[in-house]
This record gives structure tokens, C-alpha cells and sequence, in this order.
């Protein structure tokens, strides 16, 4: 079995590399981050004629999550149980989708940006992974495969980050960030790092400016942690770097994790 993490950065313009890429990839339950459109927006029909089957919460703005599944798709769950918004009061933001597929429950996930530190977003984004660990407890401990996969805004480690010293008090590599992240293991889950392909280090995500992805100066912040049974049953993971190459990508490259269920 095939499951996949992909932000796309708008659906609605990687399309077309969405669909030949699920043709040549061989994945069986895709999880994406990033929409950028409404729900009745979303492209059921393409990847119907695919295959595939789509859970979908999204409200039209930046945000946005979907599973995609030609496994099986059940027991969706919208948004997390307790999720605060943003501002304070505001309705939750479209940033979380559980489902079902075949042997395996995931979560689809993308974490607020916290967009600097000592900004209310940043403390939102602290709220945030904590009702989200809260929320996974309970799968965490199952006997069943279970992941949360998405884009999480986080580096866990210092050489997640293509040059430290450039991150110097910002978002994304912070204690309180990484303490989250380590709340998440504590509650049953580990890291299902990929192993390196063309440089030492899996980075998942290059910015578009300053020649960043020719330069490989990426971040690893699209994360797959999985409970012991995921985690057991995984026999590969991998960043599809192809995915970032060329006109049309998306900032972010696909994490592939391929299990033995």
C-alpha cells in the first residue's frame, strides 16, 4: 500500500501534474495540503475517472485539505474535535481531515504558518498542534496503521534546514514548535523520515525565489508521523523530487511512504 503527502499550493493549477502524477505513482490514498478552493470547486470528477474517491474540507481561501483514496474511503472526520480559529471567535479554518482507507486511518493535516514569532498567529499555531495532539491519542494507541500526514510548518531538527544560522528567530525551527512536534511522539507517534535520494538531507520544501530548489536550499517540513503498527508496516519512504522540477510545480514535493498491510 501506497500513502502519499503532498502540498499543492492550489489545486486548481497543479491539475494537471496532479492527475499524471497519481497515473505514474502508483498511490493508493493520497493526502493534500493547500487547496485554494472552494468545495464545490474541488475536482471530484477527474479523479473519480481515476480511481479515486475524495474527502474534502476547504472554504475557498488559503487553506484547505483533502484525502484521496482508491482504497477505500470511510468514517471521515472534519476538522479537529476543539479546533480554535482565527482570529479568537472565528470559525476553525479548513486545515484538517481524517478518513478511513482500506487497513490504514490518516489524517490530513496543514499546521498554521505562525508567520513570526510573538505574532497572535504564532500562538495560534501552538493552540493548534496541541488540541491536534490531543485529538490523535486515542489512533495513536490502536493496533490499526495510523498517520498524520501534511505539511506542518515545523523543521524537527536542525538539519532539516538547509542553513541554520538563516533561520535565526523565526518561525519553523523554534523550541516551542519543535516541543509540539515532540508532544506528537509522546502521544505515540514517530517520525517516518525518508531516506535521501539525490542530497544528504530529504528536504520537502524550496521556496521559489532566489533559485532556492536548483540550489537545494529546502526545508524538511512536510511530515508523515505514524503509529508503531504504520511505522512497522513501512518498507520505504522517499520525497518524489521530480515533482518540484519544471514549469507549473508546486513549492512542496510529494513524501511517499509505501507499507507492508
Amino acid at each position: 500500500m501506497r500513502i502519499a503527502t503532498w502540498n499543492v499550493n492550489s489545486i486548481t493549477a497543479r491539475l494537471p501534474r496532479l492527475l499524471a502524477w497519481l497515473e505514474k505513482s502508483g498511490t493508493d490514498v493520497l493526502c493534500l495540503q493547500e487547496l485554494k478552493c472552494a468545495e464545490a470547486s474541488f475536482p471530484y470528477e477527474p479523479l473519480r475517472e481515476l480511481g479515486y474517491e475524495a474527502a474534502v474540507n476547504a472554504s475557498g481561501r488559503w487553506n484547505g485539505v483533502a484525502v484521496l483514496s482508491r482504497v477505500g474511503l470511510a468514517d471521515v472526520t472534519e476538522g479537529l474535535p476543539g479546533q480554535p480559529g482565527y482570529p479568537d471567535g472565528e470559525a476553525p479554518e479548513a486545515r484538517a481531515l481524517a478518513a478511513t482507507c482500506g487497513p490504514a486511518r490518516v489524517w490530513s493535516v496543514y499546521v498554521p504558518n505562525g508567520r513570526e514569532v510573538g505574532h497572535d498567529h504564532y500562538a495560534y499555531k501552538l493552540r493548534w498542534l496541541q488540541v491536534l495532539r490531543d485529538a490523535v491519542v486515542e489512533d495513536a494507541a490502536g493496533e490499526r496503521p495510523f498517520a498524520v500526514l501534511g505539511d506542518y510548518n515545523i523543521a524537527p531538527t536542525d538539519d532539516d534546514v538547509w542553513d541554520r544560522a538563516r533561520f535565526e528567530g523565526l518561525t519553523h525551527v523554534t523550541e516551542p514548535e519543535r516541543a509540539a512536534l515532540a508532544a506528537l511522539r509522546d502521544a505515540g507517534l514517530s517520525d517516518v523520515v525518508p531516506r535521501p535520494l539525490k542530497y544528504d538531507q530529504p528536504f520537502t520544501y524550496w521556496d521559489y525565489r532566489e533559485l532556492c530548489f536548483p540550489k537545494n536550499r529546502g526545508m524538511r517540513i512536510d511530515l508523515v508521523y505514524g503509529n508503531q503498527p504504520f511505522a512497522k508496516a513501512a518498507t520505504d519512504a522517499f520525497v518524489d523530487r521530480e515533482e518540484r522540477k519544471g514549469k507549473g510545480a508546486s513549492d512542496h514535493a510529494p513524501v511517499v511512504v509505501d507499507l507492508e498491510v
